[in-house]
């Protein structure tokens, strides 16, 4: 298949999956995963009218994504990716919506660049849903308490994010995180990639994240 069929068919499996819940066909943002991936593997996916892309480093975004914002204006760039304090400056003049805040220190650095540059970015807070020693994120039982800092800091908290451990059921995580970002008065649940987001979408999911399923293995 070329990449604008798999492009189609994931944003159809996504609109029945949506329609399946009783939701709205559109009520859920396809956030193209195009890390490792280059300008040219990029501008299919553009030409057939895809704008919302992702992204997991900073440097790497910076390689390619200036030069395809020249070619086309109305993009929208996410950081799904850990953020680095170093890396903060990079990111804030970059993106225009960062899912990964983890952290004080982050949550500061973002804030303190935001007034720096005047920019004003769109921000997910990551929760770690499996308490994985190895994989960054907020605890469960955190979540209130720090959407509560960060907007204390001027941030736009407007979601929560997840990656739920690769070997378990994932619908109990994306239950947990819906119910977290209720709780913490936040609308916008980020989940759900390749292998499972259709069940993120049944579950709540306002945006999922889909790279190998549109622009194939890396």
């Amino acid at each position: 298949m070329e990449l604008e069929e798999r492009l189609n068919e994931v944003r159809g499996r996504i609109r029945k999956a949506s329609l399946a819940a009783g939701r709205a066909p559109d009520a859920v943002t396809l956030v193209a995963v195009s890390k490792t991936f280059d300008a040219e593997a990029i501008r299919p996916a553009i030409a057939a009218g895809q704008r919302v892309f992702g992204e997991n480093r900073v440097q790497e975004a910076q390689g390619k994504w200036p030069g395809l914002r020249g070619e086309t204006a109305d993009l929208e760039l996410r950081l799904i990716g850990p953020l680095q304090s170093n890396k903060a400056a990079e990111a804030v003049a970059l993106f225009d919506v960062i899912e990964t805040v983890d952290r004080e220190k982050i949550a500061k650095a973002i804030a303190a660049e935001m007034q720096r540059q005047g920019r004003r970015l769109r921000l997910y807070v990551q929760v770690n849903t499996g308490l994985e020693a190895q994989k960054a994120g907020i605890a469960p039982e955190d979540v209130t308490s720090f959407v509560v800092f960060c907007r204390s800091l001027g941030l736009d908290i407007e979601g929560l994010m997840c990656i739920p451990p690769f070997d378990e059921n994932p619908g109990p995580h994306f239950a947990l995180l819906a119910k977290l970002a209720k709780e913490a008065g936040v609308e916008r649940l980020s989940m759900g990639m390749s292998g499972d987001y259709e069940t993120a979408v049944a579950f709540g999911a306002t945006s999922v994240r889909v790279g190998s399923a549109i622009f194939g293995s890396r």
